[in-house]
């Protein structure tokens, strides 16, 4: 098996949608604006974009490039052009440790995503009239409806995904992606003509450099890293349906670029409203799950600002999780050689038994959660940056990439074979220690202090 007859993008703009659909999920909604603020504000967003530059970035570049060479999976794409270079086709683990990932991320992500399809229907209903947070929410109280909603979400999901490429995700994506976009711009004018719009852009981005610290730096790190989508598998199965004229450096630039001024401008639609009401900035997911609802139905036109908030957090979550289940979906058939329909079905069950199982077993999810993020994440990105910039010779590299110049990929190369793999290796001894408590982690907080 050497190369793959695959189906194709049908445009640029398709692929640039779905890739930053994949990127952009519900962390952009909050994780970013909060890590930025409570870490220095723009000086935080300063150490994030150098860390997208030089870290996040070129390994999405190698992703794709990976991918598109080979036409096939995530594990198909590794696997055989290691095969083709003379290497052990064991580094198709790279696509695999990916794709573990992102199935396991998709199993409780859909329970969330739930939720917050219930909170639109319920804000569209009116059924946060009152302002006690803590009311009981009709939709989702007990595990029977999380389950309901978790079930709803995959079966979308899982639809979108059977359809295909062309008639499934780019034309979800290419319809969904813009609506996204003009309805994020237009809550953060809302927020910002309606709210507090002074505090909230201080918080955001008054430089506060007094703040910065290696832990600071260590945030932005992986911030930059999981925001991409990079280890994930995602890019290197979406890149193997591009085309061969397409320019990776240049549609890499424009995916990063699109995915953090998504996460800036979500600032700017969330804390105006969060100053303006005294809420606690520091709350993350549980403020926009109890307390954002009941400020939504205090304010004017509330219940269809709060509605369209929760539908802009689902189209979020949608996208995302399409590409989780696209790519083990693609690997399956590619593996099993089951069609599409049947492949969809039985990982659409499994994710949906194991997310159910989670909304009980609280523990299960801090697993899963563990697994995916701290250790297989960072580990599939950091095999990914060894395996592009050792493994695989520089002129393989140099044809993928053949329409970035020579300076630019002599910049790339530097960058995929030294500085990427140790802040991701970083990353990764980092997550595990603070779950194992090896002590580096008390390290890094004793350099914080001055030793």
């Amino acid at each position: 098996m050497t190369t793959s007859t695959t189906p194709q993008w049908s445009s640029r703009f398709a692929f640039l949608m779905a890739a930053v659909g994949a990127a952009v999920g519900l962390g952009n909604l909050w994780r970013f604006p909060f890590q930025t603020g409570q870490n220095g504000g723009s000086a935080f967003v300063l150490i994030y974009l150098l860390c997208v530059a030089f870290i996040a970035y070129p390994i999405l570049v190698a992703e794709i490039s990976i991918g598109r060479r080979k036409g096939l999976s995530a594990v198909g794409s590794t696997r055989e052009l290691a095969k083709d270079v003379g290497a052990s086709p064991f580094w198709g683990a790279i696509g695999l440790i990916g794709i573990l990932a992102s199935y396991l991320v998709l199993t409780t992500y859909s329970v969330i995503a739930g939720q917050i399809m219930s909170y639109g229907v319920m804000s569209f209903a009116g059924e946060f009239a009152n302002p006690d947070p803590n009311a009981p929410r009709s939709l989702y109280s007990g595990t029977g409806h999380a389950i309901f909603w978790h079930t709803i979400f995959i079966g979308i999901t899982a639809i979108v995904v059977s359809r295909g490429l062309n008639k499934g995700i780019e034309q979800m994506v290419t319809i969904l992606m813009p609506i996204f976009f003009m309805m994020l711009l237009g809550l953060s004018v809302y927020a910002l003509t309606t709210g507090a719009a002074g505090a909230a852009i201080d918080y955001l981005f008054s430089p506060r450099f007094n703040e910065l610290s290696p832990e600071v730096v260590l945030a932005a790190m992986g911030q930059a890293f999981y925001s991409i989508a990079v280890g994930s598998a995602s890019m290197i199965t979406y890149g193997a349906f591009l085309n061969k004229k397409e320019n990776i450096p240049e549609n890499s630039a424009i995916i990063v670029t699109t995915d953090t001024a998504v996460a800036l401008v979500a600032g700017l639609m969330i804390f105006p409203v969060v100053f303006a009401y005294s809420l606690d900035p520091s709350a993350g997911m549980g403020l926009i799950f109890s307390a954002l609802p009941a400020v939504f139905a205090g304010m004017p036109a509330g219940t269809i600002i709060g509605g369209l908030f929760f539908f802009l957090a689902f189209i979020a979550a949608l996208t995302t999780s399409i590409s989780m289940l696209l790519i083990t979906t693609v690997f399956i058939e590619e593996w099993l050689g089951l069609k599409r329909i049947y492949s969809v079905a039985i990982l659409a069950a499994i994710a949906w038994a194991i997310g159910a199982a989670s909304v009980s077993i609280h523990e299960m999810a801090e697993v899963i959660d563990f697994l995916a993020g701290n250790i297989f994440l960072p580990l599939g990105g950091f095999l990914g940056a060894i395996f592009a910039g050792w493994v695989l010779p520089r002129t393989i590299m140099r044809d993928e990439l053949h329409n970035a110049s020579d300076g630019l990929f002599r910049y790339w190369r530097f960058l995929i074979r030294y500085l990427a793999p140790i802040a991701v290796g970083l990353i990764l001894l980092l997550g595990i220690d603070a779950k194992l408590g090896f002590g580096l982690n008390a390290f890094i907080a004793s350099l914080t202090r001055g030793g």
